[in-house]
Formats: C-alpha cells, structure tokens, sequence
C-alpha cells in the first residue's frame, strides 16, 4: 500500500470523536495523581449506562534510534530502559516516556524532558510515530511516541528517584526489539506500540512520519 491519497477500505479506517449525552457526572473517587470519575451516558436507542474510568493527564514516549552508521554493530539501535512496575509486579523493558502533568507545556518539549531526565540524551531530530488510547474502555490516557535521531549525551544527568533510581539502559537493535515484541518477551502496550511502528516506518523509508508538532488527538476529556 503507497501513502498516496487514502482509497477503498483503508478511507474508512479512521476513528471517529463523538458527543454523546452525559446525563451526570460525578467524581467518584480522588486519587494521588489521577481520579475516578463516574459518568450516565445517554447511547440513544441502546439506552442510558453508567460507566466509570480514570482520568489521565496523558503520556509521551520516545523511541531514541541510533542508525547504524553512529552504531558499533552497524545497525540501528534503540534505547529501551528496565523499570520496576509494582501494579503488575514487574521489570518491564519500556521506552523513555512520562506524564504531560506540566501546565502548558507542550508534547514534543515534554518528551525532550523524559529522554533528558531518563535517558540522559539530547535529539536533533524529532517525528510523532504513533498516537494511541492505552486503555479507551477504562481511561482517558492518549500516548504519543516520538522518534528521536541525531542523539548526544546530555549535558547534565538527572539525579533519578524511586522506581527511576534503578532505572537499567540498554541498546537493542531495532530488529532484535522487533523480534522480542512478536515472541511476547516485551508486555509494555507503549513499548510494543513504539517498536511496531518504528519497524514499519523504517520499512517505508520513514514516510509515515508526522511533524513533531503534528496536531494532538482529538479528546473529550481535554485537548492541548
């Protein structure tokens, strides 16, 4: 499939913003970092149910590649970091990535901060690979991942607390990673997401890229 205009089937893949009827609203619970909130929603001829959800500041990634003529193996690697996830009792390998829980700040600086802070990288070159709802049946979270190229060490490291104070880098080739994700050795949705489209995107000579400023999913719950 060429990236001309979209024709036949694929034109219609393409999820739709709606806005339904909320007959009540309430918090139902208040969190640390996030809330519960409890909606009536009217379906129309399917009725009115009541649905509960978590609301989520939103979230960046980055997928760091290091193409293969910076990379020792002459391949092109990605940077993947280890990290205690206590929810599901885990060591997941993962992307650089973090909330968007800085009032105005915008998604494309905010992943510069997570790879700065986590990563200890700069990157000359910024795209929006993929956008996703982590979990739309149960929370409000949007994920973008970002590539990120033209890397150099940053010039100051981030002092790292908590889960990020054992936080274990590691260069992987994109193939590898790819491979990982297909054998079910990698479980993090944002990882698999990343790699998956890298991978693709890399295969079409990176023509899907969008800007890194491309225009944020449309969101009911907030927009940036």
């Amino acid at each position: 499939m060429g990236l001309d205009a979209p024709t036949g089937t694929f034109a219609q893949l393409c999820d739709e913003l709606v806005d339904l009827p909320i007959e009540h609203t309430d918090l139902a619970y208040e969190g640390m970092v996030w809330n519960v909130r409890r909606d009536r929603v009217n379906l129309g001829a399917a009725g009115s149910v009541t649905r509960e959800y978590l609301e989520h500041t939103g979230a960046v990634l980055v997928v760091a590649l290091r193409e293969a003529a910076d990379s020792p193996e002459g391949t092109d690697d990605i940077l993947l970091i280890r990290q205690y996830r206590h929810p599901v009792r885990s060591f997941l390998w993962e992307l650089p990535a973090g909330l968007l829980d800085l009032a105005g700040e915008p998604p494309w600086e905010a992943a510069a901060r997570e790879l700065a802070e986590e990563a200890d990288l700069i990157a000359g070159r910024w795209h929006v690979l993929a956008d996703s709802y982590a979990s739309p049946g149960g929370m409000t979270e949007v994920i973008r991942i970002y590539l990120a190229r033209d890397l150099t060490s940053a010039a100051l490291t981030h002092a790292r607390e908590g889960e990020e104070a054992g936080i274990r880098p590691l260069w992987v080739p994109l193939d590898a990673a790819y491979a990982a994700v297909l054998a079910g050795r990698v479980h993090n949705a944002g990882a698999m997401i990343g790699i998956l489209a890298a991978w693709g995107s890399r295969a079409l000579a990176w023509e899907t890229l969008r800007p890194a400023d491309a225009p944020w999913p449309e969101h009911p719950a907030y927009r940036i």
